[in-house]
């Protein structure tokens, strides 16, 4: 590969909030494409812990213990720091003084008017009371992205609002100041964007208590399938049964390598003649079969925290380096690159 074709790959910028343990729905619908785009593009993976403050303000504890195991769960599953940036967000300084001129750029009524804010404050109950770094953070998540020169962000459905919001800034910065910022282009898996919860009835999340964790053990894993939601409909085995809206299914269409062999099993199903525990110990074995090396490389990790550690403050340094740059281009933009002055 010569020097050329190395600056040419695209840059790409994905994260999580450190709230909890990464599970199955991370997993399908981000962690496991990074994994596939460390080769392919320039890849920084954030752990956005300004972001989870937003609304962890009062509970810094809950942001702090699990920024180790969100490191965990990456390195777990084949997020390689030789090939890929991993990051702690608040340890690129240079992110928040973006952030700042970049909040000169909006409106509180077009913060306001953010369809992903608006859902979101409308879950968590907040109303005039909601902090104005939550309310604000599609901003800081717009200074995540461009500090780095980003192409493609993954996301899903419904953060789309963020990336429109995002080049809304790009567009105004340009025309303002100076060409330095390009617009980014939102990247929607087509697969498990939406892994239902265990009882069928929201999106898998940490919040909601529906998740199987990528850290779960077998024992957990295996109790956690038993609960899941099939069909109320379909009591004995000989019940026809219904494929829409049953957990069991979906997971089978997101994780079974053997499309043929699903498809075969829904038709059995429809008609009757199989029972849901059939069903549930075939998805049992297939998630084990993908998470025991994932186990298996956390422990290892696990004994070696400092190590992890490590690998982030290298990892935030370099992030560093790169949005300190950007930075500079943005200040020459703006004429408030002070120090020119002097020559």
């Amino acid at each position: 590969m010569n020097r050329k074709t190395i600056t040419e790959k695209k840059i790409v910028l994905t994260g999580d909030r450190p709230t909890g343990k990464l599970h199955l729905g991370h997993y399908i619908g981000s962690l496991k494409n990074r994994v596939a785009f460390q080769d392919q593009y320039t890849q920084y993976v954030m752990i956005a812990d300004m972001q989870a403050l937003t609304d962890n303000a009062e509970h810094p504890e809950k942001v702090r213990n699990n920024i180790l195991e969100v490191a965990l769960d990456y390195l777990s599953v084949g997020i390689d720091p030789a090939r890929s940036t991993i990051f702690i967000q608040s340890m690129v300084p240079q992110l928040s003084e973006i952030t700042m001129y970049f909040l000169n750029l909006v409106s509180l009524g077009r913060a306001q008017q953010n369809p992903t804010v608006k859902d979101e404050m409308k879950q968590k109950g907040y109303k005039s009371n909601v902090p104005l770094g939550f309310l604000s953070y599609p901003v800081s998540q717009a200074a995540d992205i461009l500090a780095f020169k980003t192409d493609l962000v993954p996301v899903g459905q419904d953060q789309l609002p963020v990336i429109e919001q995002t080049n809304e800034i790009v567009d105004k910065f340009n025309r303002l100041y100076a060409p330095v910022f390009k617009r980014v282009e939102a990247v929607v898996p087509k697969i498990g964007a939406r892994l239902p919860g265990i009882e069928g009835k929201a999106k898998m999340s940490k919040s909601l208590g529906n998740a199987i964790y990528l850290s779960d053990t077998a024992e957990e894993l295996s109790k956690k399938v038993m609960q899941m939601y099939t069909d109320p409909g379909h009591i004995h085995a000989g019940d026809l049964g219904k494929i829409e809206g049953n957990v069991v299914f979906a997971y089978l269409d997101a994780f079974d390598p053997d499309k043929e062999g699903v498809a075969e099993l829904k038709k059995q199903y429809k008609k009757g003649g199989l029972g849901d525990v059939v069903l549930k110990k075939r998805l049992i074995a297939v998630l084990e079969d993908m998470l025991v090396p994932v186990r298996e490389k956390r422990d290892h990790w696990s004994g070696r925290q400092a190590d992890v550690l490590e690998m982030l403050f290298a990892g935030s340094s370099a992030a560093s380096a790169v949005a300190a740059r950007t930075l500079a281009e943005a200040k020459e933009a703006m004429h408030i690159d002070y120090r020119s002055m002097t020559h």
